[in-house]
């Protein structure tokens, strides 16, 4: 392991004692066991330290894998390679009640009931349904219950049908789904707990993936900004599970983006959550960075990319050094249909995207404002207030 650094350790530390709300996310490694049941001697322990930080007054959502996992060890299908889409979807059906019935009689011990909350796409895509989100959880805490968050497999393909996916979707799995969760509510911490210590420094198919040998790889225990360095450090997916260090990276770079900070630990440990809130366990911890407004959030995050406005450079200067709206006059060209309100991704003519919008109006009507020489230089297509810029742009 690394050598402790002494004031990032002590900001960690801060950060884990002062958080009121949290987001734990359990992955599908820690919830099933391989003949395709319950892994009670791992969730059990992470449960009793999810009512304890419940007691002491913090909230606390729980997002947690294993629908589909549970559902194949209930068909009999846990040895077999799913192909199909429609099968998944099927585990994931049966799958889902087992999951809620396994943690309302885990969390019933402590006194403590629990919500389920399957969530699709359109939850984060659409404005007004993302904003609805944070309301029903945050009431379902003035109940002291405790909401338990997966994706609605039965019915969504986003994290199912793929790994990457496209820049067009909201998530393509639970890591970015429990970011986007973290972001929504303001939480402070996200804990994703998965089945190695942290993130490992040495490269090679097995780091970030599962416990190599103890001299080969070092838990990086504090990181500061998400660089092209790490992110080819980071592995695939693991066997069973749909995510892999790479989408806890991603999921990292969105809670540090929130002002909280991201956790990545070992779950496989029955005391890593008490010992994380107390201070001390090995984990990587993934520090605040600069803040972005809720709403800047998720135009970057979260909704999905309808269309794309390619600009001219004086309108990507004017949008980047001199914080302007986007006018007709300096689009080149527009790919895709997109309607009003929708989420726009804006590119240079080179096709590097720098920045991302909400339009003011339609394709169409942005086309034929580009076209009207009159009038174009006045008419916006994408105002100001409503444009992200990206890093580097």
């Amino acid at each position: 392991m690394e050598p402790l650094d002494e004031p990032r350790d002590a900001e960690r530390k801060r950060l884990f004692r002062q958080a009121r709300r949290v987001v734990v996310k359990v992955g599908t490694s820690i919830v099933t066991a391989e003949n395709g049941e319950l892994a009670a001697e791992r969730v059990g322990p992470i449960v009793r330290s999810i009512a304890e930080l419940m007691r002491a007054g913090r909230q606390v959502v729980l997002v947690s894998s294993g629908a589909v996992g549970l559902g194949r060890g209930w068909l009999g299908l846990h040895r077999a390679r799913l192909e199909d889409l429609v099968t998944k979807q099927a585990c994931a059906a049966v799958g889902q009640g087992l999951l809620m019935e396994a943690y309302k009689q885990l969390f019933s011990a402590s006194g403590i009931k629990v919500a389920q909350v399957l969530l699709t796409e359109d939850d984060f895509t659409v404005w007004r349904r993302h904003a609805n989100l944070q309301h029903t959880i945050e009431r379902l805490w003035q109940f002291g219950v405790l909401p338990i968050i997966n994706e609605n497999d039965t019915v969504s393909t986003a994290e199912i049908e793929s790994l990457g996916g496209s820049s067009r979707r909201a998530f393509s799995d639970n890591d970015r789904l429990a970011a986007l969760v973290m972001s929504g509510l303001a939480a402070e911490v996200l804990v994703l707990l998965t089945n190695v210590d942290g993130f490992l420094s040495s490269d090679g198919p097995r780091h970030n993936r599962a416990s190599p040998p103890a001299d080969e790889a070092q838990v990086v225990r504090f990181v500061d900004r998400i660089t092209p360095e790490l992110l080819a450090l980071a592995a695939g997916p693991s066997a069973n599970g749909r995510g892999g260090m790479i989408t806890k990276l991603g999921a990292a770079e969105i809670a540090m983006s929130c002002g909280g900070m991201a956790v990545i630990a070992n779950g496989s440990d029955p005391q890593t959550l008490d010992r994380l809130f107390a201070g001390d366990g090995i984990s990587t911890a993934f520090l605040p960075s600069k803040r972005i407004k809720r709403k800047r959030r998720w135009i970057v995050f979260a909704a999905g990319v309808a269309g794309r406005i390619v600009v001219d450079a004086g309108a990507r200067q004017a949008i980047t050094q001199k914080k302007a709206s986007l006018l007709a006059s300096g689009v080149v060209r527009v790919e895709n249909p997109f309607s009003a309100k929708d989420v726009v991704s804006i590119a240079d003519t080179k096709g590097r995207e720098f920045a991302r919008g909400i339009a003011a109006c339609a394709s169409r009507e942005a086309v034929a404002r580009a076209a009207n020489q009159d009038a174009r230089t006045s008419r916006i297509v994408v105002r100001r207030d409503n444009i992200v810029l990206l890093e580097n742009p």
